[in-house]
């Protein structure tokens, strides 16, 4: 197989770093953790699980997975959150995939699905989105922006089949600590004027319960789903009164 970097950024995550670090095992020949402070132990149960660790202050998505990209050993990068897990059936595609030499192209996109907590699998017809995940970093590479961390495509960028799971909050007050979180950086990095925001503060908590609810599918998630629903919807809506400055 060829020499993969399974690249994973955490803080404070003893309770789900784990699984994404086993879900990789066999596939990658290092697993990098970028810690940016935990105090929950993170750190050295991950290397427990033989990862290696390296510290870096917290500066944005972007900046914290392109600090990971300049760690790593290897030039092939498999980049998970440490709230994500290999299905096995992307695990078997990777294996494949890698067992054959250098892929034929330099980038990969993956579903990622979400998953509730409590559950091991995703509700039906839970929301995913497309994300590229395993690439070449000689040819790209993640976004130095602080609020989006994302790979661009390519020209030959494929879609593999299987599915990186996400159970990416622990609950409804962990969804508000990460909308806070991530509405902190937008307010450094993007300025809208006040008139737009005027403008849009009546429609974010209608047309956010609407995209999360129907288009991502929560609706089908039960009572749970209806109030992860409300939560960032409403949270949406506190996003343009924090930028207002209120």
């Amino acid at each position: 197989m060829i020499p993969i970097s399974c690249t994973i950024i955490a803080k404070n995550e003893v309770d789900r770093i784990g699984r994404a670090i086993d879900s990789v095992r066999g596939l990658v020949d290092e697993i990098l953790v970028v810690d940016s402070g935990s105090t929950d132990g993170t750190q050295a149960l991950a290397e427990k699980l033989g990862a290696r660790v390296v510290a870096n202050i917290w500066t944005g998505y972007g900046p914290q997975k392109r600090f990971a990209e300049d760690a790593a050993r290897n030039d092939w990068i498999l980049n998970l959150d440490a709230d994500e897990w290999l299905s096995e059936g992307l695990r078997d595609e990777l294996r494949a995939l890698l067992s054959a030499g250098t892929p034929a192209v330099s980038t990969y996109k993956m579903r990622v699905t979400i998953v509730y907590r409590g559950r091991e699998k995703p509700a039906p017809f839970a929301d995913s989105t497309v994300c590229l995940r395993l690439y070449d970093k000689r040819v790209a590479r993640f976004d130095a922006s602080a609020i989006h961390d994302n790979v661009p495509e390519q020209r030959d960028t494929a879609t593999l089949a299987g599915r990186v799971y996400h159970q990416s909050f622990r609950g409804l007050a962990d969804v508000v600590r990460k909308e806070l979180l991530y509405f902190e950086l937008q307010a450094k990095e993007k300025k809208k004027p006040r008139a737009v925001l005027l403008a849009r503060l009546p429609f974010e908590f209608p047309l956010h319960f609407f995209r999360f609810y129907i288009l991502a599918r929560h609706c089908f998630g039960g009572a749970y789903g209806f109030a992860v629903a409300t939560t960032i919807a409403f949270m949406r809506f506190m996003r343009v009164a924090l930028l207002l400055g209120w």
